[in-house]
């Protein structure tokens, strides 16, 4: 029972290093938005962060059911306003 508790108390602090993650991958991608000031791409998001594409998406797709962002056009995100 024992080692069953220590793996509960491991696996819950690996999961809120991946929120906390997640959660610097999307106040990057929101200040980039910001700072730009239109709608953008992904790829443009990713090359202003310095982030994968791959975690750009996770992050748009994330803060848009948040409802912080939205897609006025296909492929590109803004912040809402």
């Amino acid at each position: 029972m024992e080692k069953f508790q220590d793996l509960h108390i491991i696996i819950t602090a690996i999961n809120h290093r991946k929120e906390g993650y997640f959660m610097e991958t999307n106040e990057k991608v929101l200040e980039a938005l910001k700072k730009a000031a239109k709608p953008m791409k992904g790829a443009e998001l990713a090359e202003q962060t310095g982030l994968d594409r791959k975690e750009v998406d996770k992050a748009l797709k994330d803060l848009k059911k948040q409802g912080r962002i939205d897609s006025p056009k296909a492929c590109y995100y803004g912040i809402v306003k």
